[in-house]
């Protein structure tokens, strides 16, 4: 099959990886406590202090939850609008999210010190939530909308689920509104990095499922006459995305609308093909969460602003303009 070139692609990816690289670095720089990245390591460099200390416990670690967040929820959400032919999904729109959060908080109301499976809970929780829709678009043949509306249901449930925990278990979740609304606040890397390595080994499985991808998003009919067997694709695809979004729900909380957004704009820029779109949904996903988070946390300093927040500031009404658009192209059509 001949596939068409967009001029605008190796643009993307320079702008991407350009972005990405100025973002971190922001990052890294900026914070209420005074100290640039030149103070932190000369102050590594020398042996230690303070400024060693922000460097390695505080900012290093935001920055990669960010990054990793940011990149692992992009192509979550790339490959649940795949998977599922519906450009409005997202994981924190069909559920996939509120089942990771739900799962993390009963993993930690069953198992309070085991803060090392956490990962692996909110993968389960993903997958479960992910299955579950994915079992409904198939069974009813629903339309974009009524799909959207089901996962809403399913997100709604698992989210009660989750409050029905911190109520019957007050300590399970110390800070549970921060993890409710998203944040990167006090991440550490005792529980950073068994989800990040999880997030690094769910990109490579997409990334070489890429092609895969491709095929699938033809329909279940075309696929299979190409030889493609269609049902262990679409469960490894599931897989992929209950994992990046699981694994990142166990650290960030219940960051939303990243896997709407960020796919949905990159399909409109660069097109719906997966060796593109994948690869630009980590660099600009990882990109807009690093942004967001760094003004968030300087935009009211010495004080706070969650990302959670500001991240349904700017999907709510995102969201609504794809329901719109939709409407508009079924009028037409």
């Amino acid at each position: 099959m001949g596939r068409r070139k967009r001029p605008g692609a190796p643009l993307l990816f320079a702008l991407g990886a350009v972005v990405l690289l100025l973002s971190a670095s922001w990052s890294l720089c900026a914070g209420v406590s005074g100290y640039s990245l030149w103070d932190m390591l000369s102050s590594l460099l020398s042996g230690g202090g303070t400024a060693a200390h922000i460097l390695l416990y505080v900012r290093l670690p935001r920055t990669l939850a960010a990054l990793a967040a940011g990149a692992g929820l992009a192509v979550s959400g790339a490959i649940i609008q795949t998977v599922l032919a519906n450009p409005m999904a997202g994981p924190s729109i069909v559920g996939v999210n509120a089942g990771a959060g739900f799962a993390v908080a009963l993993c930690l109301a069953l198992f309070p010190t085991g803060a090392a499976f956490l990962p692996l809970a909110a993968f389960a929780g993903a997958l479960g939530a992910m299955l579950l829709i994915s079992f409904v678009a198939r069974k009813t043949w629903a339309s974009k909308t009524t799909l959207i509306l089901a996962g809403v249901a399913i997100n709604a449930l698992l989210g009660s689920a989750s409050d029905a925990v911190f109520t019957l278990w007050p300590d399970a979740l110390l800070g549970a509104s921060a993890f409710k609304i998203g944040s990167f606040a006090g991440v550490n890397l005792r529980t950073l990095l068994p989800a990040v390595a999880l997030i690094v080994l769910a990109l490579a499985l997409a990334l070489c499922l890429g092609n895969e991808m491709d095929i699938l998003a033809l329909g279940d009919d075309t696929a299979r006459s190409l030889g493609l067997p269609v049902s262990r694709t679409r469960f490894l695809l599931l897989l992929c995305a209950a994992a990046l979004a699981g694994a990142s729900v166990s650290f960030a909380g219940l960051v939303g609308f990243v896997g709407l957004i960020v796919p949905h704009a990159l399909r409109l820029a660069a097109g719906g093909e997966s060796r593109r779109l994948l690869p630009l949904s980590i660099l600009y996903g990882a990109s807009f969460t690093l942004l967001c988070d760094t003004a968030c946390r300087l935009l009211f300093a010495p004080y706070e602003f969650p990302v959670g927040i500001a991240l349904s500031f700017l999907g709510t009404p995102f969201f609504l303009w794809l329901l719109l658009r939709n409407r508009r192209r079924r009028a037409h059509d």
